[in-house]
């Protein structure tokens, strides 16, 4: 059975690789035998850390995502560097909260660019060097609660993360015959970075956690199985699908 999610002898780029839910699944994918290579805004040492506790190789890849750029060449310079990625996770991603009537057209864009715009560049830029290799690749990206609910406070948040839904889905279709899967993980309220702010707060803390059956927030390990599952080398009938890992959000 261990057979089954075996992941020695890959490669995987992590965009959101330094803190929380990137962080953790980083080490997931290392722990299956991945080499992984991480992206993120700043340098990274408790993950690298964390990911060559297990034997296997990390590269680190300095980006600022907000700002675009050539997606292209970056994976073929961590192709010369390292290996070239056959997994991909978009997990990079960012939340601004404020009013609908005050949101800022700049707090729009940044969120946007991030969440959005940058998942499907790179994912083109991934699945052009697939296809042109004929190798089989696995897109997972990290969707939310606000793929399938619209929130509060979080207008460009909410857009992007039903747009990830939306673009896991086309991708899946236009790629299935290239054997390249596309899938998402919607996780429900984790403790990371983006939700201090939600969990500081002890009413909308409680508001929270009475809504959600398991009665806790989540932890980044909570989506290690889903991801193991969705890059898994035997996972290649499933795509165009999203697992919710949200303690039961939303079943009620």
């Amino acid at each position: 059975m261990a057979g089954l999610f075996d992941l020695t002898g890959k490669t995987a780029l992590v965009t959101g690789a330094r803190t929380g839910i990137g962080a953790a699944l980083a080490e997931t994918l290392a722990q299956a035998g991945a080499d992984v290579v991480g992206l993120g805004s700043r340098t990274m040492p408790e993950t690298r850390a964390a990911v060559e506790a297990h034997g296997v190789r990390f590269h680190e890849i300095i980006r600022d995502l907000e700002a675009g750029g050539d997606f292209a060449a970056l994976l073929a310079d961590a192709a010369d560097r390292f290996g070239a990625p056959d997994i991909l996770v978009n997990n990079a991603g960012i939340i601004r909260r404020a009013d609908l009537v005050d949101f800022t057209e700049a707090d729009w864009d940044a969120v946007m660019a991030i969440n959005l715009k940058s998942l499907f560049f790179l994912s083109q830029a991934a699945a052009r060097d697939w296809i042109a290799r004929g190798v089989e690749g696995r897109i997972v990206n990290i969707a939310s609660l606000l793929s399938f609910q619209g929130g509060i406070r979080v207008p460009s948040y909410t857009a992007s993360k039903h747009g990830v839904l939306g673009l896991t889905r086309l991708m899946a279709n236009e790629l299935a015959g290239k054997r390249i899967t596309v899938n998402a993980i919607a996780p429900g309220y984790i403790e990371t970075d983006n939700t201090a702010p939600l969990r500081a707060d002890p009413v909308r803390s409680r508001q929270i956690l009475d809504r959600i059956p398991a009665g806790r927030w989540g932890l980044p390990d909570d989506l290690k199985t889903a991801l193991l599952f969705l890059a898994a080398p035997g996972s290649s009938y499933v795509t165009g699908t999203v697992v919710p890992v949200d303690g039961g959000w939303l079943a009620r």
